[in-house]
């Protein structure tokens, strides 16, 4: 959630507007999520099925720390590639279902999946998230969770200042599923907890909290809550987890913290990145972390006692102000780490009038001056902004526009944003890079997703519609052309707005998208 999403900040912020929502009783079934009026005046369907196509490639790299590429989160695995090694929905007569999971909100962003199948996610609520476990065929409730409130709820509510929510990536959003299928999130207390699932004798299920790590004594906690709404103090709210490649869990903050857990001994150490924010989540390799904040891009390892050390560090240009369409006044993407050689990374900056993507060589011997392999200017002047992670598999990139969406009342009415979807690929001797195509797909703001078993691009997208309708669509697009496939309409309303959450891939080709009211899954007939 994104994820600054993404995710990739992205699906975090599809946690948000749940502030205003009510919850049903734990183990509930929900009920479809109602469509707006003008629903049968949209087209339903457009296009024909696509022929899978695989797209030949080395896969990320396998994480010892997580569940199989694919199933552990937001971005899909360790790199933050957005790839899946199976087929999505080809377009075949696909059939929608959606969950209402509350009667105001209840966005299910982040999705994973356990060994058998299983949903895996986190839901936003009135009263917090919910992590929630669910039948990935009739998306019914088999056990849930409670986390604690985020304090940005209460601040929006008590100061009727939404954009409190909107701007707010923290409180369990940026999970993970580890290799044992026990979720990994860290909550509004500033606590990182384990939880796993299990299966009674009866057949009824339930989450167990596993491991507890408290942060507090490296991260301030002085935060707005109903017994404490005006704090005299700090309060820095945890962003994102991920474990690295020895087991170590990392975590960071909005203010500039990066630290680190060791799961087995409980041992804690941070260091503080001095004016930085970081609202993004973070990819993992075998070689480090990579970070960004609103200023800068980090190569991280750990040192013996497990203080994040910093490796290399680039900053980029972060324009002059938050654009519409942005978390903040900086780049909006997790970073991706890719290439056929594994060694480069990518991110977007937030560059004034035309957004760029930046890639840069990976390796801890790069000189300074010879990191950067190209910076490519994307989308239309004064309008091309991302808050959503990219796409990455191979040498190629894909980055979608977010101009002009900030949350769900941006584009009622019929409304829709400027769009875009670009795909760029750095060359094979890694001189520069080159855009491929160009494609006016308008993908407000989710984290889109490719499928390498068929070769297709999943995006929700939203037309304008001069009757003011509000239909959103699960659009394919090939990845070898830019040429759109085919579209299937989700539903209409905002309910059906995505509202950052992402696409996912599950393992039996199902697309599922997070909307305002719940969960849709599209999938072939």
């Amino acid at each position: 959630m994104p994820p600054r999403r993404h995710l990739a900040r992205a699906a975090v912020l599809a946690l948000t507007f749940a502030a205003a929502c009510a919850v049903q009783p734990p183990g509930a079934f929900a009920d479809e999520i109602p469509k707006a009026p003008g629903h049968r005046l949209v087209e339903q369907y457009t296009g024909a099925p696509a022929t899978p196509r695989p797209v030949p490639g080395k896969a990320p790299d396998q994480h010892p720390h997580l569940a199989a590429n694919g199933r552990s989160g937001m971005h899909a695995d360790a790199w933050g590639s957005g790839t899946y090694p199976w087929s999505g929905p080809n377009g075949k007569s696909p059939t929608v279902r959606s969950e209402q999971m509350a009667a105001l909100g209840g966005e299910c962003a982040t999705v994973t999946f356990d060994r058998a199948g299983r949903i895996v996610t986190v839901c936003g609520t009135f009263t917090g998230f919910l992590v929630k476990l669910l039948d990935p065929h009739s998306l019914a409730t088999l056990a849930e969770y409670r986390l604690p409130q985020r304090p940005s709820t209460v601040e929006a509510i008590t100061r009727l200042d939404f954009s409190k929510i909107f701007k707010d990536t923290s409180g369990g959003a940026y999970s993970y599923l580890d290799d044992q299928d026990r979720l990994v999130l860290a909550d509004s207390r500033q606590h990182i907890v384990r939880l796993a699932h299990e299966q009674a004798a009866d057949g009824s299920w339930r989450f167990t909290v596993t491991d507890d790590w408290d942060l507090t004594g490296q991260v301030p906690h002085d935060c707005v809550s109903w017994t404490n709404l005006h704090p005299s103090g700090d309060c820095d709210p945890v962003t994102a987890v991920m474990p690295d490649w020895d087991g170590r869990i990392w975590w960071v903050t909005r203010q500039g913290r990066v630290g680190t857990v060791d799961p087995a001994t409980g041992a804690l150490r941070a260091i503080r990145l001095e004016g930085e924010e970081i609202q993004n989540s973070f990819s993992v390799a075998k070689d480090g972390v990579s970070i960004v904040t609103d200023h800068a891009l980090y190569a991280f390892e750990a040192a013996a006692d497990g203080t994040p050390k910093a490796v290399w560090r680039q900053t980029y240009d972060r324009g002059t102000g938050t654009k519409p369409g942005s978390v903040n006044q900086g780049s909006g993407t997790t970073p991706d780490l890719f290439g056929v050689e594994d060694d480069y990374v990518a991110i977007t900056d937030n560059a004034d009038d035309r957004m760029n993507v930046l890639v840069y060589r990976r390796g801890a011997e790069v000189p300074d001056d010879r990191r950067l392999v190209c910076k490519v200017p994307v989308f239309g002047p004064g309008s091309s902004t991302t808050d959503n992670s990219l796409i990455s598999y191979g040498n190629s990139l894909v980055v979608e526009n977010n101009f002009g969406y900030e949350n769900i009342t941006s584009l009622t009415f019929g409304r829709s944003v400027v769009g875009g979807v670009t795909r760029i690929d750095v060359r094979a001797d890694g001189s520069g890079c080159d855009t491929v195509w160009e494609s006016g797909v308008r993908s407000p703001s989710t984290v889109p997703k490719l499928s390498t078993a068929n070769g297709l691009l999943y995006f929700y997208t939203k037309e304008p519609n001069s009757l003011g309708i509000d239909a959103w669509y699960l659009t394919a697009v090939d990845f070898r052309t830019g040429e759109t496939r085919w579209k299937r309409l989700a539903g209409t309303g905002v309910a059906y707005d995505n509202n950052w959450a992402p696409v996912t891939l599950g393992p039996d080709g199902t697309a599922y998208v997070g909307v305002f009211n719940g969960l849709v899954a599209v999938r072939d007939n």
